[in-house]
């Protein structure tokens, strides 16, 4: 378990992490989201020691990271693939680490074999592609058989199916009940591996949720209904954690609250006849964008400039 109590960094007049309060469970893969500089890399830092926090305090399985005798068995964690020295064989930076820390050679062989580095074990980690290089980082942070797992981007570099080898990978470790915490950028990833979401922006909280109720809170259970009796069907469907939306006039509605199923079944049992009955989808993605909107640093440019407008 990794738990943040009022974590906060500065550098100068900075603050990269604010203030961050949260847990990340075990037994479920935990999604740490947020845009560029939002603070989620200097908070991974900080949980393995690497940066010291200004204020608050960061613990994992209870302790701080540098007060574990065996940290590599507490927490394994990629923050950097390409921090390998470029000489070294992916076996010997793998032996390495397993010799600081009382780890036996059949392991590093085992993590080997478990990331499919078996045919490149013996080359120099120097002349890896960002993927393979991505499975070196991956091994090392499986290599203390650890409780917490902490992935920075894992699947960048990755091919199709390595992208669904580190899937099955995440949500394995967390079915063996090990803690997950993985950063991506990915959202179609996330919405399909992440058991809940913590969501950052400009080093702030700003959701601490599962993936189904940001979709939800953003419109994904919103129905689109079309009639010639819009004010009979709203009074019809009117209810406790029902909301109907729909301009005067119009023949649409806007219902969150109730599925289509129960919609139709509804407007049938008063005989209403129906133009339209569709499901609006909102994904992960777009919740994403819109809850993280005015934490973004940086935006680009949503349309062309033209002759005579003002850049």
């Amino acid at each position: 378990m990794i738990e943040a109590q009022q974590l906060t960094k500065r550098y100068g007049e900075k603050t990269a992490v604010d203030r961050l309060d949260f847990v990340v469970k075990p037994g479920t893969v935990t999604g740490f989201l947020g845009p560029n500089g939002a603070g989620k890399s200097t908070t991974m830092r900080m949980i393995v020691g690497l940066d010291a926090p200004s204020s608050g305090s960061v613990t994992v399985n209870g302790k701080r990271y540098d007060r574990h005798s065996a940290p590599l068995q507490e927490i394994g964690a990629l923050l950097e693939a390409k921090s390998i020295h470029p000489g070294r064989s992916a076996f010997d930076h793998l032996m390495v680490q397993a010799h600081t820390h009382g780890i036996p050679r059949r392991r590093v062989e085992e993590v080997i074999e478990m990331t499919g580095l078996q045919a490149v074990a013996k080359k120099r980690a120097g002349a890896f592609s960002l993927g393979m290089g991505q499975r070196l980082g991956i091994a090392a942070a499986l290599l203390g058989d650890p409780a917490t797992v902490m992935l920075d981007e894992p699947v960048n570099g990755l091919d199709p199916d390595g992208v669904l080898w580190i899937r099955n990978l995440l949500t394995g470790l967390a079915e063996e009940g090990r803690t997950v915490f993985v950063s991506s950028h990915l959202m179609s990833e996330m919405a399909l591996v992440a058991d809940h979401l913590i969501i950052v922006g400009r080093g702030r909280l700003l959701a601490d949720t599962t993936v189904q109720e940001l979709v939800r809170q953003y419109g994904g259970d919103a129905v689109t209904v079309a009639c010639d009796q819009p004010a009979r069907l709203r009074e019809v469907l009117s209810g406790p954690g029902v909301e109907i939306t729909g301009e005067v006039g119009s023949d649409h509605l806007h219902v969150a609250g109730l599925s289509a199923r129960a919609i139709g079944l509804k407007a049938a049992e008063h005989g209403i006849p129906l133009f339209e009955l569709s499901s609006r989808t909102v994904s992960l993605e777009q919740a994403f964008m819109e809850l993280t909107h005015d934490a973004v640093e940086y935006h680009g440019a949503s349309t062309v400039d033209t002759p005579g407008r003002a850049a």
